[in-house]
């Protein structure tokens, strides 16, 4: 999904649709709390989809430069809070999954929380 996202900025698209899912909907919503996309909004039917409002910056560049997924199916990344890493030199985040929900790196550190990391995004 997010890769799809950072696909459809390059190609300077405005919306993007993919299928609904609760864990999708979370990570959507984090990423709009970092201002890394504009809006999003649930377009009911058959089969639900999100509809993903992306964001560029003021040169027409969009807020995702890059991402890099750090869990997979056949290979899960778990961390304690005191493992968690660090963003890459403040630029982006990286995404959590703990008990308590979806978290950035730095709020998981903090809250002294461990998990999945999900991925990175810069």
């Amino acid at each position: 999904m997010i890769t799809s996202l950072l696909n459809a900025q390059r190609a300077g698209k405005k919306r993007v649709a993919i299928p609904y899912s609760r864990f999708k909907k979370a990570l959507l919503d984090m990423l709009i709390s970092k201002e890394m996309i504009s809006h999003v909004r649930v377009q009911e039917g058959v089969q639900a989809k999100l509809i993903v409002t992306l964001a560029y910056n003021e040169a027409g560049e969009g807020r995702i430069r890059g991402v890099r997924r750090l869990s997979k199916p056949g290979r899960r990344v778990y961390v304690g809070s005191n493992e968690m890493p660090f963003a890459y030199n403040g630029i982006g985040f990286v995404i959590v999954s703990t008990p308590q929900g979806l978290l950035d790196e730095s709020r998981a550190r903090r809250e002294k929380i461990g998990g999945e990391l999900i991925c990175a995004i810069w």
